[in-house]
């Protein structure tokens, strides 16, 4: 069974797109038809803006979903999924993929949620950090025990967890779980705690923005970052998306439910490699590839 994965943020780099938009006139049409409705041209940060003007929150992910939404419309027939999931941001990628959002819409979400976002990131200062090499149980134990907000963010692959909440709690839970053996423990540069309860104020205003959008009946199930099992009726979908951006990312253990669900191929849509990546190191024996289209 073919499970097809979208990634987040973080998989941006300049000139994403820009060989779809020169080759395909349905992509280029996509890509003008975003510019429209976002304002702004897109199109001309993604394929020739810096990587400073890219790292912009309302720029990088609108970027990410449209380079993976025009993607899997310009793979055309050759496009069928069994499943989908996409890590974090990458939902909202899957979700048109799988018929559940038209384009339209899904960006606009993403637009408001990328707005969102960064609101709350302005209210409180705040951050995440990668932990490797350190069982997950440990590293929830210790979040839990360090003072100030702080948690369990992403769950990427096995040994490799994200944690995110105020500064100085993340800072001091880094030096806790360097103590508990820890390989790294290593603060990212990012803008502020996403999938924590900091990111509260951007939940509502979000939730908001879906409560008004049509969600249709999937074509495929859709393994959601927060629940981990497929989900084939509109309405769940609808909430598990709302419970998104404070709730952790459970890819792994996504991951491990499509494959015991009959998954044996993954394949990547979208800018980078890491979901492939992050796919073997669950489990080795995968097939994966990038989407690509000639």
């Amino acid at each position: 069974m073919n499970a097809y994965v979208f990634p987040g943020q973080g998989a941006q780099f300049v000139g994403m797109g820009l060989d779809l938009y020169e080759k395909h006139p349905e992509a280029q049409e996509l890509f003008e038809q975003a510019n429209d409705i976002l304002g702004f041209s897109i199109t001309d940060i993604m394929f020739e803006g810096t990587p400073e003007d890219l790292k912009q929150t309302k720029v990088t992910q609108p970027a990410i979903f449209l380079h993976s939404t025009i993607l899997s419309k310009v793979l055309g027939e050759s496009f069928k999924p069994d499943m989908v999931a996409g890590h974090s941001l990458g939902e909202f990628s899957a979700l048109v993929a799988n018929g559940t959002l038209n384009f339209e819409d899904g960006l606009r979400l993403v637009s408001q949620r990328a707005m969102a976002m960064q609101k709350a990131c302005e209210i409180k200062p705040s951050t995440m950090a990668a932990v490797l090499a350190l069982e997950d149980q440990v590293v929830e134990r210790i979040c839990d025990e360090t003072d100030g907000i702080v948690v369990a963010a992403n769950y990427n692959c096995p040994g490799q967890l994200v944690i995110s909440g105020e500064v100085d709690a993340v800072h001091k839970a880094c030096e806790s779980l360097k103590e508990a053996g820890a390989k790294r423990a290593m603060v990212l540069p990012v803008g502020g705690a996403f999938h924590s309860p900091l990111m509260e104020p951007a939940r509502e205003e979000l939730a908001a923005a879906i409560e008004n959008t049509h969600f249709n009946e999937p074509s495929c199930p859709v393994y959601q970052n927060v629940t981990t099992s497929p989900v084939l009726v509109s309405n769940e979908i609808k909430v598990n998306l709302m419970e998104q951006l404070t709730a952790p990312v459970k890819w792994t253990q996504s991951v491990k439910n499509m494959i015991s669900d009959g998954a044996n191929h993954f394949t990547e849509v979208g800018p980078g490699k890491v979901l492939q990546g992050l796919v073997k190191k669950i489990d080795r024996t995968m097939e994966t590839a990038s989407a690509s289209v000639e």
